[in-house]
């Protein structure tokens, strides 16, 4: 397994940090490697909550993929955590909140495993992914100072 974890901390309220984050169709503005997601089916009770699944379009390494997210953990207010699949890789994703003064700090990890003979590739694939989370971080710091 690679697990790839950030932290940041945005001068924005923790509670417009989560609305935002926890409806992952937001990836796309985020998530360099997203080229599309859309939620596929509501959570409950919230709309974006538990159970909520996203279909989830990435390129990595110069090819598409597409993984079907289901969030499976959903604390409203703190963390957020789906896992998505498809025959290669499987990915934990879980997002984490704490709120200060006025800012927020955010944490993200993301956990790959893959599957089959992908999984005899992990140890080539460490750097990309590595690389691919200090784009994420770049990229979801703008984001969210654009909240």
């Amino acid at each position: 397994m690679i697990t790839v974890r950030r932290t940041i901390t945005v001068g924005k309220p923790a509670p417009a940090v989560f609305a935002y984050l926890s409806d992952f169709s937001t990836a796309v503005e985020w998530d360099p490697g997203t080229v599309s997601c859309r939620r596929i089916k509501e959570g409950s009770p919230e709309p974006a909550g538990l159970g909520a699944e996203y279909e989830n379009v990435s390129r990595f390494k110069g090819r598409q993929t597409t993984l079907l997210y289901r969030v499976e953990r959903f604390e409203p207010g703190q963390t957020i955590a789906l896992r998505g699949y498809n025959k290669t890789v499987t990915s934990v994703d879980t997002i984490s909140l704490v709120a200060h003064d006025g800012s927020t700090e955010v944490g993200y990890q993301a956990d790959f495993s893959f599957n089959g003979v992908a999984r005899f590739a992990e140890p080539l694939l460490r750097k990309s992914l590595e690389k691919l989370g200090d784009d994420a971080e770049q990229s979801l710091r703008a984001a969210l100072s654009r909240l």
